[in-house]
């Protein structure tokens, strides 16, 4: 759609400096793409950097009824920010003046586009952290972080993001201004919209501010890189640690394919000959560390590891989290197309998974690069691919479709942490019934009526499937 010259003049009333509404081409174009599969061209791009900006775009585009896409830094791996209908960018990625820190009530209060990672580091300054570090921390703003609910490696001890957002000021597709939550870390007065609108990929509401629950920083870590000549021991150890008494921050896996692909693209020492390796990171206590460490390291005699290595220095444990980092990166150099999933199955059915992807990737003849957060369940199957191949790219959607059929089979979710967004809506209907989907519905048409927030998110339309073919 285009938007009403009308709803323009209003809009400049708005937005007094109008370096922060957007409407070249160019400008239109570079919003119209994530960092997942697709391009949605829209008419206009605000930038905000006020609560009160916001509702006032919001009450105009709700009177109108123009489209309105929040977005952050469009890391979206499902997406989550792109415009599918047109209408109007919300951008808040420049809105990023407030970090507060207080050291007292152990909270954060921060501004949208506050970049995760800074975050955790302001708080470091003070002995505390934010445990939830996604893969995108040092790029996605807070704001496009909580309305994924993206977590990361630590999330297996300490908890998903959504466990440390208590308070949030957030705009309504009405453009009401309303606060949810407190600074309280009990608070259990009527509904918990904080958790409501944590998750619901900006479908609900535009998030303006966050108070983050921070925890002490644990005062010892240790790194262990445990390598294996079979990909399903690897998941069979995630288990055996789990069932131990022992619980790790993290617990990540990388199969051949990406260890080869981050040596090959920055070499760091990896086993190239590995069919799997786990990382896995303990925080404490000095002396439970290296108990624990110990520990796995028997455990991992018994499970069929070829060898164990303990990082000695912070920069040798520095550079194996580096290598996990760069396998989205160096997976791209083979081929140009990079499909990113992240099913999530219970952490008993692991290794079950693990031997599913493999038949998955022999089935289908794709480039299947496995990889994630193994100690909570939430693996990133990746398809390397290239998408100007019409032939392989029909084997790639098969191959997806099988992945989540296999993730759902075992009692798992579609998603752990990227949400749905577009990639993932029409597989909807198979992990919810037809009552739940309804429901969810329904609290959109609530908070929405006139469905201007991001529409074309989360719900499947009737035959709707994946395609990626055309």
């Amino acid at each position: 759609m285009s938007i009403p010259r009308n709803a323009f003049q209003q809009m400049k009333m708005i937005i007094r400096d109008q370096s922060r509404v957007l409407a070249s081409e160019e400008d239109l174009v570079s919003y119209g793409y994530d960092a997942s599969f697709g391009f949605y061209l829209p008419d206009l791009v605000v930038q905000v950097n006020s609560a009160e900006e916001t509702a006032g775009i919001l009450k105009l585009a709700n009177r109108f009824k123009i489209p309105v896409t929040p977005r952050g830094q469009a890391s979206s791996l499902s997406g989550g920010p792109l415009p599918v209908k047109g209408g109007i960018v919300l951008d808040v990625s420049q809105w990023n003046k407030k970090l507060i820190v207080d050291s007292e009530d152990l909270v954060a209060v921060v501004s949208p586009g506050v970049v995760t990672a800074q975050i955790d580091k302001a708080a470091a300054k003070y002995g505390l952290m934010y445990p939830p570090d996604p893969g995108s921390s040092q790029m996605s703003t807070i704001a496009g972080n909580l309305a994924e609910n993206s977590g990361g490696p630590r999330c297996l001890k300490y908890g998903v993001t959504k466990d440390y957002v208590i308070g949030l000021e957030v705009v309504t597709p009405q453009g009401e201004i309303m606060r949810t939550g407190g600074r309280t870390v009990k608070n259990v007065s009527g509904y918990d919209l904080t958790k409501l609108i944590v998750g619901s990929e900006g479908t609900l509401g535009v998030i303006t501010e966050a108070t983050l629950r921070l925890v002490p920083r644990p005062p010892s870590s240790r790194t262990l890189m445990i390598i294996f000549d079979h990909f399903i021991d690897s998941g069979k150890m995630v288990t055996k640690i789990l069932t131990s008494g022992i619980l790790p921050a993290k617990i990540e896996m990388m199969d051949g394919a990406s260890i080869r692909a981050v040596e090959a693209y920055k070499p760091l020492g990896l086993p190239t000959d590995a069919e799997a390796i786990l990382l896995v990171a303990l925080d404490g206590h000095p002396a439970a560390v290296k108990d624990e460490s110990e520990k796995i390291a028997e455990i991992a005699k018994n499970t069929g590891a070829k060898e164990i290595k303990v990082a000695k220095t912070d920069q040798e444990a520095g550079e194996l989290w580096q290598a996990r980092k760069l396998v989205s990166p160096a997976i791209v150099r083979t081929k140009p197309t990079k499909i990113s999933e992240d099913a999530t199955v219970p952490r008993s059915k692991i290794p079950e998974f693990c031997a599913r992807l493999q038949e998955i990737k022999m089935k289908y003849r794709i480039d299947l690069v496995v990889f994630g957060h193994a100690g909570d369940g939430n693996l990133h199957p990746n398809i390397i691919c290239d998408k100007r191949d019409k032939k392989e790219m029909e084997r790639v959607e098969k191959a997806i479709e099988a992945i989540f059929h296999a993730a759902l089979d075992l009692g798992g979710t579609l998603s752990g942490e990227h949400g749905i967004g577009t990639m993932k809506s029409a597989f909807m209907p198979w992990e919810f019934s037809p009552e739940a989907l309804d429901m969810m519905k329904r609290i959109k048409t609530a908070w929405d009526p006139n469905n201007i927030l991001n529409p074309s998110k989360i719900f499947p339309v009737p035959g709707q499937r994946l395609v990626l073919s055309e």
